[in-house]
């Protein structure tokens, strides 16, 4: 155990996951149809036709995943709150049923010993919102109004549970909605915007700045949001690569980090986007809502990206999406990879958290809210799944988290991602994340080595604090 970095006394640790990437039950007890439920059932768009139907089937079986989070030992579990199941249209009164079971779950949390951290939107918009009766066109996060349905949700479930969460997050990796979903089309609803994706990304900050609002009324706590900040790193010290890295910083960090910690728009929107930059959806105090104070920032790490100069085509600039920047993506060819393709690079980390409390000194402390890998699991001939390059990954990004402390940044918690195997997105069921094995046929929960070790750390960490005290 003398090779596990230590950390605070008061550090805690946690394990995280999202609805509708375990819950399944997706027409159960009154839920509403979300924008993945649609993107599901589009074909072409999720590997296998894999959906979210029944996932994991969390929302049947959660005592036995608390159970697995006790005997994990740790401190806190952050799941998320999925909105079509408290509100199936996305407006109106609470579904009592959609509550009633986040009731269940929080007090089954609570009774194991385990600190509730909720989510409230962890992408699954509801699909009424996107797409309302006798609208014209696609609406969600693209107008004002879904701001404020997001504040109204969000006061119905702090009414509700603010009594026995602990921690709040307003939002998960906005970047990834606003983007990857509609921009990249990766993502649900799955399409290519230009000023559509930039309205997406105020739109959710001014969401997340009255949801923080509703949180405060409600006696919330502890309220952050969970931002996944890239490392991103210039291929050469030639001028285009070096403003290809500036736009990319537009693009990736300051869009969201700016506006929050800083009270300004990014400096170098103009340069990024040009004329789809400017846009009708901004408007006076919006900065003042979306700068809300709060209590920490969760920051998502899983990779660095390498950035250099593309081709940028300037001619009919009305007709780019707001990812077409002249900036091409890759990753570190000279490390190990896990089978999302992305590069192991621990120190990638300490160098992020270091950065941005450099860049950002009003920015609150940090919680890792996900930090873990995908790796190819089989069950071995002796019944257990010795995934040793996770558990190599936990713990160099955990002495690389450690190593940022050091350097001076408040890093308050950790939550691995995740604590099952669970529908990755556009990939289906063929990535694997989890410290638990879930098997998709008879929903088998089998911990793997990696659950063993962090139930070790945790143990380690726990002698600590006893001996410190």
């Amino acid at each position: 155990m003398s090779n596990h970095p230590r950390f605070p006394r008061d550090f805690f640790f946690g394990a995280a996951t999202a609805a509708y990437q375990i819950e399944g039950a997706h027409d159960a007890d009154g839920r509403g149809p979300s924008i993945w439920d649609t993107y599901c059932r589009t074909p072409g768009k999720v590997a296998g036709g894999h959906s979210g139907d029944v996932a994991c089937d969390h929302y049947h079986r959660y005592p036995e995943d608390v159970a697995l989070l006790r005997d994990l030992g740790v401190d806190s579990y952050r799941f998320s709150i999925a909105w079509p199941r408290i509100q199936p249209t996305g407006r109106g009164p609470a579904n009592a049923a959609g509550l009633d079971f986040y009731d269940r779950l929080v007090d089954t949390l609570l009774a194991a010993g385990i600190s509730p951290a909720a989510t409230l939107y962890h992408w699954d918009l509801p699909q009424a919102l996107e797409t309302p009766d006798g609208s014209a066109g696609p609406e969600g996060w693209r107008i004002r109004e879904t701001a404020r349905r997001f504040a109204d949700y969000t006061a119905l479930v702090a009414g509700r549970l603010g009594d026995r969460v602990e921690r709040w997050i307003t939002l998960n990796e906005p970047f990834c909605t606003a983007f990857v979903g509609h921009a990249v089309g990766r993502h649900a609803p799955g399409t290519r915007e230009g000023r559509g994706a930039l309205a997406v990304a105020h739109h959710l900050l001014l969401g997340h700045g009255l949801a923080v609002a509703a949180l405060r009324a409600a006696g919330a706590r502890q309220v952050g949001i969970t931002l996944n900040p890239d490392r991103l790193l210039a291929a050469s010290d030639s001028p285009a690569d070096l403003a290809a890295l500036r736009r990319a910083e537009t693009l990736h960090n300051e869009v969201w980090l700016d506006p929050l910690f800083a009270g300004r728009y990014p400096k170098g929107e103009r340069e990024t986007w040009g004329p789809l930059a400017d846009g009708p959806w901004r408007r006076e105090g919006d900065l003042a809502v979306i700068g809300a104070r709060l209590d920490f920032t969760g920051v998502n790490y899983y990779r660095p990206i390498t950035v250099s100069a593309a081709p940028h085509e300037e001619a009919d600039p009305e007709a780019r999406t707001a990812v077409d920047i002249g900036v091409r993506e890759s990753w570190q060819e000279d490390v190990r990879r896990t089978t999302m393709g992305w590069p192991v690079v621990p120190h990638a980390l300490t160098d992020l958290l270091v950065d941005l409390d450099r860049r950002y000194p009003s920015m609150p402390p940090v919680i890792i809210t996900e930090n873990g890998s995908a790796e190819p699991d089989t069950v071995a001939a002796d019944g257990r799944v010795h995934d040793t390059d996770r558990v190599t990954y936990l713990r160099d990004h955990l002495r690389a988290l450690a190593d940022a402390i050091d350097a001076g940044v408040d890093v308050r918690g950790y939550y691995v991602w995740s604590l099952l195997d669970n529908f990755e997105w556009a990939f289906g069921y063929d990535r694997r994340f989890g410290i638990v094995r879930v098997d998709y046929d008879t929903l088998e929960r089998l911990p793997k080595d990696s659950y063993h070790w962090y139930r070790d750390f945790l143990a380690t960490h726990r002698a600590g604090r006893a001996d410190d005290s």
